[in-house]
Formats: C-alpha cells, structure tokens, sequence
C-alpha cells in the first residue's frame, strides 16, 4: 500500500513515528528506529534557550545531520527570542523540522509555563508558534495534549490557530496533562483534532502493540500513530506496527539471533557516542528494557536479578555474553 504524510518537502512512507523521550530518544536510538524503519525520529526535548546559547549537551541532542532524514529537533520554551532563536540554531545544526513541545506533563517543565503548561494560555501558545514559523525556512510541527485537564479540552482550537500560524503537522498524546500518564490514553476524542485541521495529525499514546495501531488509527482517524515507550527494549517491534499501520501482513517474529545483533549494536553504538565512559550509565535504560523483553517472560524478581547483574557491568564483552545467555535461554525454554 502505498501512502504518504506530506510535511513540507518530505514525504513520510512510514505511518508509524517515534516520540521524543528524555534521556531515550538520544542519536544512537534514533540512528537504529531510522535504519529499522521508523517515520519521523524526533529528539529528545530541547530547551530552546540552552539551544540557542550553544550549550554542547543541547547541541548533542539536536545531532543526528546527514544520518536522519529528515531530522526533527524538539524544541520547549517559554519566551518567543528563545524559540526563534532555538529554532534558527536547530537548522544550523542540521534540522528538516523543528517541533514545537506544547505536550510535557512534567513538574520541572510546566512549572516553568513550558510544554503543556502553554494550553492554558493559547494566545501566548499562538505567539511562540509564530516566532518559531517565522524564523525558519524549514516545516514546524507542534506536539500537544487533549488540554490541561477535562475543563479545558482545547486542543481543536489550538490545532486550528496553529495550522492558520504556518505549522504543517500536529501529534496529540490522547490524555490531558493532569492525567500525566495515568488511566488510558483516549484515541477517540483526538479525533476533533484530526476534523478541526486539513493537516496531518498523528496520535500518540499507550501505543505498543499492532493490534493497538489498529484501535488508534480507528477509533482516532488520524493519519499515523507515533509510538513512544512500546519500542523501548524491543526497536524491532517498528515493523510489525508498520505492517499494523499500512494494512498489511504482519510479518513473522524476529529471530532471537537478529534482535541480539540489534541489541549489540545498539549498545556499541552508545559506548561510542559519549565521552569519559558516559556512555555506560546511558546504557541502562536500555539494558533494563532489552532484560524486560526477553523471549520468554521473566518474573518481577528474575528481572530485578538481571538488571542488577548487567546494568553495572563496564566490560562492553561482558555484558554482550550476559544477554546472549539471557536470550538464548530464554528461547530455549519458550520453545
């Protein structure tokens, strides 16, 4: 089947998108979603004004030039100087599309009127998306919720000024931020969002397997899905969601031996993108989500066992042999 979410000069054949997860979304796992398959890789959230002072962690998350296509930097803030300025310095560094975050629920973030904090006030919201729209030659894109809380589901409104102020493409997360992450994502009442606009909207949330693609597109009418935590600890997963997505076969599971090359690579690849052995303790997010999803299911205890003895390995070799073990006996014993 052959389909397209057209963002300015690109055109998106993957259906299924991944979200920007702090401390997650960094270059390494957004080079492997990219190279398995996934749409749109967005980078983990950016404080526009770090951005834009050229603070080397921020420039280190906006990384990803000439590996992605097209690279999308997120961008938060509060102040339109910052965001334009923010934005300006994501295109130097490479950025086809420049996100705008109205959709963080956390404390650190809103307390700050950032992320979604910027629904409660949707004519300031407008301004920052403007500043952004006008600072960049690139397409803008805005991620968001269903509103604050159930008292102000705005998020039909502000699609609609948004898509006026420039912006070519929306993702809502289908709860309000005073749910946090709580209860169940509602696909159902994004699609306001989607009939409000006749630009891409793309809905997000509680998203992890391909039978749940199928019930968001649905039940969402939108036009993509994008997928956040389902991938974290099993990045292959982007196919099956793919297939779920474009209505097709699903194709047959990944052999263990593939999902350890995965693995390994994956891990390599982080071991060598930071500094002074950084790269260890960015590790185990990952190490603890590829434990969680081994083949066969391991109990709350056995999982806390594993983390416990590859998460703090620092030998490269070691932990690889610890996985395999892991892996394969886990295989032996599903089949």
């Amino acid at each position: 089947m052959n389909f397209a979410i057209t963002i300015g000069k690109h055109d998106i054949t993957s259906r299924v998108w991944v979200a920007p997860m702090s401390g997650v979304t960094d270059l390494p796992f957004r080079r492997l979603l990219h190279r398995l398959g996934a749409g749109l890789v967005v980078s983990e959230m950016i404080a526009s004004e770090n951005l834009a002072s050229g603070n080397i962690e921020s420039m280190q998350r906006a990384a990803g030039s000439g590996e992605i296509t097209p690279l999308v930097v997120q961008l938060a803030g509060r102040e339109t100087q910052w965001m334009a300025k923010g934005a300006q310095m994501a295109v130097q560094a490479g950025a086809d599309i420049v996100d705008i975050n109205m959709g963080c629920p956390a404390r650190k973030v809103t307390k700050g009127l950032s992320g979604s904090a910027l629904m409660k006030t949707p004519d300031h919201a407008l301004d920052l998306i403007k500043a952004t729209v006008d600072a960049v030659d690139v397409p803008v894109t805005l991620k968001m919720r269903l509103g604050w809380d159930d008292d102000m589901l705005n998020a039909p409104e502000i699609a609609e000024r948004a898509e006026a102020a420039g912006v070519k493409a929306i993702v809502v997360h289908g709860r309000t931020r005073c749910q946090f992450y709580k209860g169940n994502a509602d696909w159902a009442a994004v699609k306001a969002t989607k009939n409000a606009v006749n630009i891409p909207v793309v809905v997000n949330g509680d998203i992890h397997m391909p039978d749940d693609v199928t019930s968001a597109l649905t039940q969402s009418g939108c036009d993509g899905v994008m997928v956040g935590r389902g991938l974290v600890g099993r990045p292959w997963n982007i196919a099956a969601l793919q297939a779920a997505a474009s209505g097709v076969a699903r194709p047959k599971p990944v052999p263990v031996e593939t999902q350890l090359e995965i693995i390994f690579s994956h891990y390599d690849d982080i071991i060598g993108f930071y500094p002074d052995g950084q790269g260890y303790r960015m590790a185990r997010k990952h190490l603890a989500g590829y434990i969680e999803n081994a083949p066969l299911g391991l109990s709350g205890v056995e999982i806390g066992r594993a983390r416990g003895a590859v998460c703090t390995l620092k030998d490269p070799d070691a932990v690889k042999r610890a996985l395999e073990q892991l892996y394969t006996n886990s295989a032996r014993q599903a089949a």
